[in-house]
């Protein structure tokens, strides 16, 4: 090969080297740049916000004040769950709402992103949610959830269904299965909510949900929320309006909206005594 063809090839490698030594050094100035900034932004509102920490459940102290502690975040899964909150809500509420999209996977990514990007100090799951037969609800009743259980993860056999305990594999280290708990309950009637994949459609199958894991509510999100949420270490809590009863499937009997507005009324009710 050339002299002079290895030349050049060697002070492009360099420059290369010279230009990621460059970024990187810039990467750490914004970094350094955005701490700075978000220390001067949390000096300042601590004379002017940390007044709300009483008026606040999800209001708790940090080293860099009360200004960077006092986010709620409400998270939806569709925007019917979540138009009356995003136009009610006001900027000094300190509320921010996220529409997660239906179903856990959606619900656990779209929560870790907010979290990652801005983390609150509180989530609260806001929607609605079908009743089991026993439950003792009805349709168009508001209720929080005392606990969150994942249905239907686990494993079927013979026997009947398995949950992660049997299984012997912990949903979260070293000892929560299929059972996770909330710390913040927004509604008076607090019952076991049960987050399943797959909606229960027969009343067979809705009293045996029921049976096996002492739920009321039915839902799709609930459980990988709280998932995550036990995950970051953040308190959380969980409202719905009850828009069936869970059997034999008959979407024609639903009343998505009116629960979909319950749940929203509900969870202001519950931000505006705080």
């Amino acid at each position: 090969r050339p002299l002079q063809l290895e030349g050049q090839e060697q002070r492009h490698g360099e420059a290369a080297i010279g230009h990621v030594v460059l970024l990187g050094k810039a990467g750490l100035q914004v970094r350094d740049a955005l701490h700075d900034a978000s220390l001067i932004r949390a000096a300042e509102g601590t004379e002017t916000q940390g007044h709300k920490k009483a008026q606040r459940p999800w209001a708790t102290e940090s080293a860099v004040g009360y200004a960077e502690v006092m986010r709620l975040l409400l998270c939806v899964a569709t925007d019917l769950e979540g138009a009356f909150l995003r136009a009610r809500l006001r900027p000094e509420d300190d509320v921010d709402v996220v529409r997660t999209g239906v179903g856990p996977v959606n619900a656990a990514h779209a929560l870790t992103v907010a979290i990652l990007q801005e983390p609150p100090s509180a989530i609260i799951v806001c929607g609605v949610g079908g009743a089991y037969p026993a439950s003792g609800l009805r349709v168009g009743d508001v209720a929080c959830a005392a606990m969150e259980c994942y249905g239907d993860l686990g494993a079927a056999s013979p026997s009947g269904f398995l949950d992660m305990k049997a299984l012997g594999f912990p949903v979260v280290a070293p000892a929560t299965y299929n059972d996770l708990p909330l710390q913040l309950f927004p509604a008076p009637a607090c019952v076991k909510f049960v987050t399943v994949s797959t909606c229960t459609g027969t009343d067979a199958a809705a009293r045996a949900v029921a049976a096996r894991t002492g739920g009321a509510v039915e839902n799709m999100e609930g459980a990988a929320i709280a998932h995550v949420a036990l995950l970051h270490g953040i308190p959380a809590g969980e409202i719905r309006g009850i828009s069936n009863i869970v059997t034999d499937r008959d979407p024609a009997s639903w009343r998505l909206k009116d629960a979909a507005q319950a749940a929203q009324e509900a969870a202001l009710a519950w931000i505006a005594q705080r």
